[in-house]
Order: C-alpha cells, then structure tokens, then sequence
C-alpha cells in the first residue's frame, strides 16, 4: 500500500505562496528596479494564454498526479485511467477536425499538452502517444475516408494506439528501416512483415499492455518496386482479450529509467494481412492492380514530407522541457532563498544559500537560458500553428519550421537535465529525496533527448539545412565570383586571426573592465559576434567539403564525416543564437521601465553566459580580445549581484500554483523551520542560559 495521508509539509505547502514563504532574501531591492510579475507572467504564457491557464487547472487536480512507491504495474493503470478522465473531459480535442467534435486549434493543442509536464511526465508522454503520434498520424497521413474510420476510436481512447516507427536496428535513420508492406493484387491486401530481429518494432508507447492497433512505417512494396516508408493502420490485439492477433508478437520493454506509467513494447509480424485502404495514403498511394501513384513525384522529397508532418512531436517536447526547467529552478531557487548555511556577520544568524555567490553562478545562468527558451519556443510554437493551421502552409515554412524544431528541441532537453541535476545538487539530501520532484523530474526527462529524434541526429539535419543555404549563395557564380569570395575570406582571416583586430581591441581596452566589457554590451555587436560564429563555422565546413564536390561517393562521404562534429557545433550556434533573437525581441517589446531593466540584466547574463562558453572560439578565431574575454566572466559576477533581490520575481513569474509545485521544500516549510532555529537560539541567549562556546570560555581569567 502507498500512504497517500499528507505530511505537514504538504499542509504548509497548501497554505504558502511558494516562492515568499518565510525567510525573506538579505538584500533589498526596494530602492532599485522592480519587476512586474504579472506583466512578465504574461509575456511567459506566450500567445496561447487562455489554453495554457485552463491546462494548469487541469494540472492542479490531485487525480492526474504522479503517485511515489507504485509498481510497474500500478504506475501503468494510473496512468491509464489519467488518460480515460482526461478523454472524458475533452482535453484532447483541441487538435481534431471540427466535424469530428474537435476545435482545430494545432498550437493551442500543443500548448495545453505541455502544461501536463507538472502533473505527471508519465500522462503526458502516454497521453502524446495516443493522440499525438497515433492519432496525429491518422490525421496528417490519412486521408477523409481514414478519418472517418479510424479517427473517432483513436479519439475517444476506445481505440488505445501505439506509434510503430523505430526499429531494434534502426531508429533516427527511418528511410531504412526494415519491415515491409507488400501489395498482394489478388487479395487487394498489404502483407505487413518483420523479416529478422532487428526489424522489430521498439520503444512503443502503448505496446507493451494497452495498445489494440498501431500506425506501422514499413517498406511500400509493389510490382516488386519499393517505394519507400509508408504508414498503415494494423490491429494489434482482440480488444476484449487483450491478446495479440494472429500473426502479431511482442515483448515488453519492462521497467525502465523513468516514464514507468508508459507501457513501452516491441511488436513483430509475420505475414499479417490487411485491406489494402489501410494504407494511410495522403501523400502515395496503391490502386487495386498495384499500380503506385503519389502527388510528390521525389520520394526523398515525399519521405521527407511524411515525416515533417510529425514535426509536433519536437516542438512540444522544446515546450515541455523548458516548463520543467522553470520547475526545477523554482524549487531550488526558493529553497537557496530560505535555507541558511554558515554564519554570517550578524550574530546568531547565517546566511541563506542564494546569498553565496557560488550558488547565484550555478542557477541564476540556466534561469536566464530558461527565459530565452520561454520566448524561443513561442516563437516556434507560432510558427507550428501558421503551417498547420493552413495560414501559412507552404513548403518553404515547413523546411524552416523542421530546422527550427530539429534546433530547439535539442538545445532545450540537453538543458533541463543539465538543470535538474544541477537544481537537485544546489537541495542536498534534500533534492535526493523523491517527495521533492527533482529527481524524479531528472530520471522522466532523460529519454527526451533521444525520442523524437536524437539530439545529434537533429542538428546534423540543422546542419546540411546551413550548408544548403550556404551553397546557394553560389549559385550559378562564375570562377571570378568565387575566386572574390575566397579572397575575402583570406583577408577576413588574417584580420580576425593575425592580431590586427586583437591589438585594436587590447588598445581600446586599456581603460578597465568596464571599457572592456561596454562594447560587448550593445545588442548589434551581440549579434554580429553570435551569427559571425555561425557564418564562419558554416563557410569553414563549405569551403573543405567544396573541394571534394567532384569527388567520388566514398571520398565525399569521409570528408563530411571528417567535418561531422564541427557541423554539429555550428547547428548549435545557430539554435542559440535563434533563443537569443527570441528573446531580444521580446525585450524591444517591454515599455515598463523597471520590468525592462531587470529583464535587460537577464538576458545580458544569457548573453554574456554564450559568450563565456564560447570564449575559447572566439578567442582563438580574434573575435575577442584576451582582455575583453577576462572581462566577460567579471560582467556575470555584477550582473548575478544585481539579479539577487530580483531572483523571486522571476521565478514568481513562472506562475506555478502549489498544487503543481509539490515539492516540500519549497512549501515555505524551509523557512519557517530556519526561523524557528534562529527564534530558539536567540531566546537561549536573552535567557542566559545559553552554554559558553569553549575558545570564549579559554579567554576567560581564572
């Protein structure tokens, strides 16, 4: 049995604003700059507000949280019945066809998924399976008639569906994947086969226990031509057993590093026959004699624009994990503003943790990333509604909305572990304990980074996007135009790396830091500094893969493999440099003059955080001089003293209710157990009772 009775803490944590409860910080902001929470609070729920808040209501009902001790077993079927509530109340609706009961709201959609994060990682995760994998691949893949049949039980969670892409062998890399759709024409069926092991089906949400069909990519055989991935709808199971269909095997993955309450499976066929309209035929398509046909006549174009239908499953993972960093941050902000640590100058009390320096350097840069990605995913998120509300649906915003999720999404899940962990070392043992989120948080996120693609697979794809864009440039130039560009490039080199630029700059720095650091301060020159590493990296890459172009296959292959991590970075400049326009432009929108300060102090630290960690590129390549670089870590170290007195405001910001919190510790409990150590001490000394510490007591005179 699992004791669900509340704890003191948790009654207190009812009763407490989290983020003011007890100790208050030891410096005072009163004179400076004041934030204001509502405005910033709004600026943070982005342009689907209304979703969002009637998400976090939903969020807040005790029924859809994740419950601590549970077996395998237990986590599955409360997860299962999260799902069935959350059906009956409409949740999922928000993404369907309008004459099928849903709204046709696709950002709104995505908006009020990732809100889900705080209840429980698990219900979301399940929950994105079912209608936002199974479901969605339905509605983009298939066609009216598949609507019609398949949709209403997908919806209504009749239907529970498992999403049958990745293979054992085979994950990022779909185009070869290795099970089959073979058209059989006298039947006018598909014969959906598993010809070896590592063509099972892997990592299936929904496929280990509750799933009774599943979308399936496989190899679309006919005439004894492969025509590439396609997706079929496949009955799975008898829906009244629950035991699979004849000619459909699995296993189940079992317990795993988190997201228990998602059963996660592999499945196999052999020889498994189904109608030949069971082909989710959208974008291809097979006639009763066999004969193939498809409105993009490319088929790595048309793989590509099946697969970039699916692109909701990055962008909401880009949301979800950055409202997990916010959580993680408010937790173990408000803890380090209420927990006290060594003492301090005034006798009797000891200083709380966020005062320490080393604290603020640990957290206060991933709040400041955490804010950039806040405004980096709204954009993102727009973007994803204007192609798939139909407003904006060309195939040029497509690419740009694919390159900018394949950027983001790696950048913001590679962060909230990075976070969390950090957060749950920031608590102590306090953070170990599972009643406190962290690590719980730490172990459900882990496997963002690899579905939905692996983060390195997605800034490759980012990558090829750049070189693409680069070459085009060049384009029908002539020997001259190209000899120019070479040129320039030389001279740009020599002038960046050969020490003019560097001795211009140590002259102009003799001043001090703060004539150091002024230059880096203007916004334009930010710019130019983050999208020239960018350029250069990319041109670099160009340049060595230019002189292979009329190479054979293997030669160019191993020179793009030579090159391969030094693209990789450059896909990650540029998604950084996207957060950082992102929230820059959100900034140039703030005309309250002390919420624009503040927020000014925090993206100059996001700012001035890239700039550090990049400092030994920009170094080596004269984009900034030795002297500017030591005067970029001492800009962070003032800009985490101003940001102090502020740091509750920005998390307040975040607009966490309790009821998602639901960590003990940052309750208010912490503070009020701190003052009543100092209330208890500080009485012992006015009663003279107090003991004599023993080095006060050696000074004594006998």
């Amino acid at each position: 049995m699992v004791d669900t009775a509340p704890r003191a803490d948790e009654r207190v944590l009812k009763q407490a604003s989290p983020a003011r409860a007890s100790s208050k910080p030891a410096v005072n902001a009163a004179a400076g700059p004041k934030l204001d929470v509502d405005l910033v609070a709004k600026m943070l729920l982005g342009s689907f507000p209304e979703v969002r808040l009637e998400a976090r209501e939903i969020a807040k009902d005790p029924q859809f949280h994740r419950v601590e001790g549970l077996s395998l077993d237990e986590q599955r079927e409360r997860t299962l019945e999260q799902m069935k509530l959350q059906a009956e109340r409409g949740f999922q609706l928000r993404a369907f066809p309008k004459r099928l009961g849903g709204f046709e709201d696709a950002g709104g959609n995505l908006a009020g998924f990732q809100e889900l994060v705080t209840a429980d990682p698990s219900l979301q995760i399940k929950g994105g399976v079912q209608w936002g994998l199974f479901a969605a691949a339905i509605l983009h893949l298939g066609t009216a008639e598949h609507h019609d049949r398949f949709l209403p039980g997908a919806i209504s969670l009749e239907v529970p569906g498992a999403f049958a892409m990745t293979e054992t062998g085979h994950g990022s890399d779909v185009a070869a994947i290795g099970t089959t759709a073979t058209y059989d024409p006298a039947t006018e069926e598909f014969v959906v086969n598993t010809p070896f092991r590592a063509a099972w089906k892997d990592y299936l949400g929904n496929a280990a226990k509750h799933a009774t069909a599943a979308t399936v990519f496989a190899q679309l055989i006919t005439d004894g031509v492969n025509h590439g991935v396609h997706c079929f709808y496949v009955p799975i199971r008898d829906a009244a057993t629950g035991e699979f269909l004849p000619g459909i095997g699995g296993e189940d993955d079992g317990h795993k590093g988190g997201l228990n309450g998602v059963d996660n499976g592999r499945l196999h066929f052999d020889q498994v026959r189904i109608p030949r309209t069971n082909l989710l035929n959208r974008y291809g398509d097979v006639a009763a004699d066999g004969t193939y046909t498809s409105s993009i006549d490319s088929p790595g174009r048309r793989f590509f624009t099946m697969l970039g239908t699916l692109v909701q499953g990055r962008v909401s993972l880009d949301g979800s994990t950055t409202i997990a960093s916010a959580l993680g941050l408010f937790i173990a902000l408000t803890y380090a503003s209420q927990r006290r640590q060594f003492a301090s100058a005034t006798p009797g009390v000891e200083h709380v943790l966020l005062d320490y320096q080393r604290h603020q350097r640990r957290l206060l840069p991933r709040l400041a990333q955490t804010y950039a990605q806040y405004f980096s995913h709204d954009v993102l998120l727009r973007a994803f509604d204007d192609v798939f509300s139909g407003r904006a649906d060309t195939d040029e915003n497509r690419q740009n909305l694919e390159t900018l999720a394949a950027a983001l999404k790696p950048l913001s899940t590679w962060h909230a572990l990075d976070t969390l962990q950090e957060a749950r070392e920031a608590c102590g043992g306090s953070g170990f304990l599972a009643e406190n989120r962290l690590t719980g948080l730490r172990a459900d996120l882990d496997i963002y980074v690899t579905f939905e693609g692996d983060n390195n697979v997605l800034l490759q794809l980012v990558g090829k996007r750049l070189l693409t864009d680069f070459a085009s440039q060049f384009k029908g130039a002539t020997k001259s135009d190209l000899a120019k560009f070479a040129a320039g490039q030389v001279a740009g080199k020599a002038y960046n790396e050969g020490g003019i630029r560097r001795v211009g700059q140590n002259l102009s720095d003799l001043a001090g830091v703060g004539h150091s650091i002024e230059a880096l301060k203007d916004r334009d020159t930010q710019r130019a500094l983050l999208q020239d590493r960018v350029d250069t990296m990319v041109a670099a890459i160009g340049s060595e893969l230019n002189k292979v172009r009329t190479a054979s296959p293997a030669e160019q292959a191993a020179a793009f493999n030579a090159h391969q991590d030094e693209l990789i970075e450059a896909a990650r400049a540029w998604g950084e440099l996207q957060q950082w326009q992102a929230f820059t432009d959100a900034l140039e929108k703030v005309e309250d003059a002390g919420t624009r300060k503040v927020l000014g102090w925090l993206h100059s630290l996001f700012t001035f955080t890239l700039f550090e960690r990049h400092l030994a590129w920009y170094l080596i390549h004269g984009r900034i001089s030795a002297r500017r670089g030591q005067a970029v870590t001492s800009y962070i170290h003032r800009l985490l003293e101003r940001l102090r007195p502020h740091t509750l405001d920005l998390i307040g910001a975040f607009g966490f209710a309790p009821e998602q919190v639901r960590a003990p510790i940052a309750s208010g409990a912490e503070g009020l157990r701190q003052d009543e150590a100092m209330a208890y001490y500080a009485n012992l000394r006015e009663s003279g009772l107090a003991p004599v510490d023993e080095k006060a007591a050696k000074k004594k005179p006998h």
